[in-house]
């Protein structure tokens, strides 16, 4: 692919445009996108305009916009010659992290691109962090035997953790997976809900299967399930295990008590890894009760081999408005 700067330093009037040239036109379509989808996305975002002439993407603006505009469209189209695929994620992606090269592979786990690219390999998709806070947090999750991720909701702090789950069970590095959250309803007194012990508990336990669901196959899911080689469960059924071999996440941790984490934490046996995520502006316990990921956080930072990754809004990877909604409740909560 070839790259033009139309803007001479030594003529007077500067054009202030970059030229792409793309050799193969199959893969310009998926570029552009439908209707030219992914470049108005880009164009939106970075305040650029970008002009298609047959095999050439003529790009115009601002000097860092323009370049960052070339280095994003280049680095989506090195990405289609791989035979991958270019989503609205991923154009997400290169404009939160760019490229970056001084990365290494951590344990032999993490599939590293050019670009020092980090992708977690699952039996349904390829998951890639879209900011440099999933990339750290995805290589702490290979990395430490026992990681917490810390955030608002809509940072990937599950998602990514049930991801790399996934990927260490079907390289064989774990026998099982299990997953587990507090049963505590978020302001709603819900009663006694019917059906037998599963059908009371699965709604709380909803978003886990819908992290699975992306991962794998229903079918071996189901089996996976049936076999109890995944589980999910109320932290509550944790007492007295010790979970060995095994990839751990409790997720909504800031829901434990400071009793349910110390009895969560101590299940940890060998050959298993653990994940703590939780978010500490969203605590539904009883007023008073103290927050377990709070004293956790509090007591367990001094120790080397347990790491601490945090999130902010600017890595809320869901719809843009909850980035700007969380960002208002924060800014209402800070004291004046």
């Amino acid at each position: 692919m070839a790259i033009s700067a139309l803007n001479d330093p030594q003529t007077q009037t500067a054009t202030h445009e970059v030229l792409l040239e793309f050799p193969d036109n199959r893969l310009l379509i998926d570029l552009c996108g439908e209707y030219d989808r992914n470049l108005a996305d880009i164009e939106q975002k970075l305040g650029v305009q970008i002009v298609r002439r047959g095999n050439q993407l003529s790009v115009m603006g601002e000097d860092s916009a323009r370049e960052q505009a070339a280095g994003v469209l280049t680095a989506l189209y090195d990405r289609l010659e791989t035979g991958r695929s270019v989503e609205s994620g991923d154009i997400d992606r290169e404009l939160r992290m760019g490229t970056d090269t001084d990365d290494a592979e951590p344990d032999g786990q993490l599939q590293m691109f050019r670009g020092g690219r980090v992708e977690i390999k699952t039996r349904k998709k390829l998951v890639e962090p879209r900011t440099d806070a999933q990339k750290a947090y995805v290589q702490s999750l290979f990395e430490h035997e026992l990681a917490f991720g810390i955030g608002p909701a809509g940072t990937g702090k599950t998602y990514l953790a049930v991801a790399v789950g996934v990927s260490m069970f079907i390289t064989g590095h774990v026998d099982r997976i299990i997953l587990s959250r507090p049963a505590v309803e978020a302001g709603e007194k819900l009663g006694y809900l019917p059906g037998d012990m599963k059908d009371k508990v699965d709604p709380y336990m909803q978003p886990l299967y819908d992290a699975l669901n992306d991962f794998l196959p229903g079918k071996q899911l189901a089996k996976l399930i049936e076999d109890k080689r995944i589980e999910i469960a109320p932290l509550a059924f944790m007492r007295g295990r010790t979970l060995s071999n095994a990839f751990v996440v409790l997720d909504e941790a800031q829901n434990a008590t400071t009793m349910q984490m110390k009895m969560f934490l101590t299940r940890l046996g060998e050959g298993s890894r653990m994940v703590i995520t939780g978010d500490r502006s969203q605590v539904d316990l009883p007023r008073g009760v103290q927050s377990g990921l709070a004293d956790a956080e509090r007591l367990l930072k001094s120790i080397p081999k347990v790491s601490f990754n945090y999130f902010t809004a600017r890595d809320v990877v869901r719809h843009p408005l909850v980035a700007a909604i969380i960002e208002a409740y924060d800014a209402d909560s800070t004291p004046a």
